[in-house]
């Protein structure tokens, strides 16, 4: 605070000015303002000196922290000099407690303008907190392991591991793993960096094999590592720039169900439940990638045929949720055993606490707990277990998860008839569930081809509530199609070989069952999809159709007027959906392996095929944006 030593100079200036033998008017100059008056004491501007001729009063001083001086008096001809600006606040002591730092030394202030000094060394000190170990916010890199600093500075919590294997590296600057295989790099989508392959219950011998086939779409090499399950060493491998690489893995045990080597298959199976530990595929790699689990891969080896086979495209771990709703089917039991209905919930994470209500009865078994119908059980998972449920009465079909963390949840059939057992022949079903918050209300359903129908053949839908009271309306209309259903975890069941347009006011689930062989076309049997809604559309797909099954489809759902390329080749033909606005196209792929497809406009597209008595089907791909 400056000093109040204006006065001494305000009187000094006066005794010169008033001194005898001066000057009569020692500060007037014709037609010249007078000079500005000193600032008085206490905020009061001294007055301007005289004017001259046609001269401006002037200036009123500043005092420290008072008012700005009155302008003096102009002198003969003069204006009024105008009022001094204020003098600069004194912001007198801090407030008691209020913490200050000065580098590394902490100041709290004791409210009359002293202060209680402490050096924080070897911490720092962090205004209003005080001696704290770290800057709240911080970042820091401790290996491969991002951290970042507690809001109180009281010390360091792991933020994310920058796992190699994915080809991350820790940011400390920014705060982030770096990488192609970022969170925020990869989106919400099907293609990503890691994934839980997990085998299901299957009727099929063991002598078929259980495998991933990994697509890589980028222009760099990916390195894969899969680890766990019935591994007994992790499995690396490269998958080159646009190529694909699949590799078989074996079976495990408890989660197949059977495994007998002997007959065409190993039967039927009178388990209800399991748990295993790390019962998982762990799959790693240091590029985005798709990957697709085939339960069993061939349909025909050593001069047999598997007659029982589908397959999943798997959601990497950036898509998965904690919430889902399943789709199954109907079982088949004869005495204590029989071809059961499947769920399977694979944690990403340890300690994760998984809620299931089961639509039917599952005995205790195999480390598992019972689940009596419509009541939820809660058990704890960690990462890489899986916990598979086998009905022998009611129906699976929509069960809920509930998880406090990412799960992977698989529904299907360890092998069904479809529409029911009149109709042959059974075959495995599976398909992963997409997260209830991807879930919508639009979706089109198309027939599958086969080659002697190559129209549509029938096919068996589901449509799954996830909402209370939810509405429905079809278009074109679909004769004596429920239009609504009343609980969520109800559904309804529609058969037919036509395409069409659900319409809901809540958010459903659709899936799709091909019918067996002998419902017509002569080829194939079960295999479920899960119909994808016009909201996950994409413009662009990458996918893969096995290069060991005889025949291969596409289907493509796209705006009519739409141009669609397939391999670089535009596509043609499509037939109008009712009045949606929608075509469709069944294509059979006549090149085995990697596709490419594009449009200017989003589309939809499923992918399947046919063997001997079995058959396969998935989404091509989708988005996974939570809604």
């Amino acid at each position: 605070m400056r000093s109040r030593n204006w006065y001494g100079l305000w009187f000094l200036l006066l005794g010169v000015a008033c001194a005898p033998g001066a000057p009569s008017s020692p500060l007037l100059l014709d037609d010249k303002g007078g000079g500005d008056g000193t600032g008085g004491g206490d905020g009061t501007g001294g007055s301007g000196g005289s004017g001259g001729n046609a001269g401006t009063g002037g200036q009123g001083g500043d005092d420290d922290g008072g008012s700005g001086g009155t302008g003096g008096s102009g002198g003969a001809g003069g204006t009024g000099g105008s009022g001094g600006s204020g003098g600069e606040e004194d912001e007198g002591p801090c407030p008691a407690g209020t913490i200050q730092c000065q580098g590394d030394v902490r100041a709290i202030c004791d409210g009359q303008g002293g202060h209680q000094f402490v050096n924080c060394a070897p911490k720092t000190c962090e205004p209003d907190i005080g001696c704290v170990e770290c800057k709240p916010g911080s970042y820091r890199c401790e290996s491969d392991t991002l951290h970042v600093c507690r809001d109180d500075g009281s010390g360091w919590d792991v933020k994310e591991f920058c796992d190699p294997e994915m080809g991350l590296s820790c940011d400390a600057t920014y705060g982030v793993c770096e990488g192609e295989c970022s969170r925020d790099a990869l989106g919400e989508s099907y293609i990503g960096c890691e994934y839980f392959p997990t085998v299901t219950a299957n009727r099929v011998n063991n002598l078929f094999e259980f495998a991933v086939a990994v697509s890589n779409t980028t222009s760099a090499p990916a390195t894969v590592t899969i680890r766990g399950g019935a591994l007994g060493s992790p499995m690396v491998f490269t998958v080159p720039a646009n190529g694909l690489e699949v590799r078989k893995l074996p079976w495990v045990p408890l989660l197949k169900a059977c495994n007998s080597t002997s007959g065409n298959d190993c039967g039927l199976t009178s388990q209800h439940a399991a748990l295993v530990k790390k019962g998982a595929y762990h799959l790693k790699s240091t590029q985005p990638v798709t990957v697709y689990q085939f339960s069993p891969l061939d349909y025909t080896s050593g001069g047999r045929n598997s007659y029982t086979n589908d397959a999943s495209l798997l959601f990497p771990l950036n898509a998965l949720t904690g919430k889902y709703y399943v789709a199954s089917y109907t079982p088949a039991t004869s005495g204590s055993a029989g071809n059961p209905g499947l769920l399977a919930v694979t944690a990403t994470e340890d300690g994760t606490q998984v809620t299931i209500t089961a639509k039917a009865n599952i005995s205790a078994g195999n480390g598992a707990p019972a689940f009596p119908a419509n009541v939820p059980t809660t058990l704890t998972l960690d990462a890489g277990d899986v916990v598979q449920l086998l009905n022998h009465s009611g129906d699976l079909t929509g069960s809920s998860v509930d998880a406090d963390k990412p799960v992977q949840v698989i529904g299907g059939h360890y092998c069904a008839n479809v529409p029911n057992t009149n109709v042959g022949y059974c075959d495995h079903l599976e398909e992963v569930m997409f997260p209830f918050e991807t879930l919508s209300n639009r979706y089109i359903v198309t027939a599958p081809a086969v080659p002697t129908l190559p129209n549509g053949k029938i096919q068996n839908i589901r449509i799954i509530a996830v909402e209370p009271h939810t509405t429905l309306s079809y278009d074109p209309p679909q004769s004596g199609a429920p239009t609504v259903i009343e609980h969520a975890g109800d559904y309804i069941n529609l058969r037919t070989a036509g395409d069409f347009e659900i319409l809901s006011d809540k958010r459903i689930l659709v899936a799709q069952y091909m019918n067996g062989s002998a419902a017509g076309g002569g080829t194939g049997d079960p295999a479920m999809t899960l119909a994808v809604s016009n909201a996950q559309f994409r413009r662009e797909y990458l996918f893969h159709a096995p290069t060991n099954y005889l025949t291969n489809y596409v289907n493509i759902v796209a705006p009519l007027g739409a141009t669609i390329h397939l391999d670089g080749l535009v596509q043609t033909g499509f037939t109008p959906i009712g009045s949606t606005g929608y075509g469709v196209l069944r294509k059979q792929l006549a090149k085995l392996g990697n596709h490419s497809i594009e449009g200017d406009q989003p589309f939809g597209i499923t992918v399947y095929g046919y063997g001997d008595d079995t058959s396969y089907g998935y989404p091509g791909g989708l988005n996974l944006e939570r809604f």
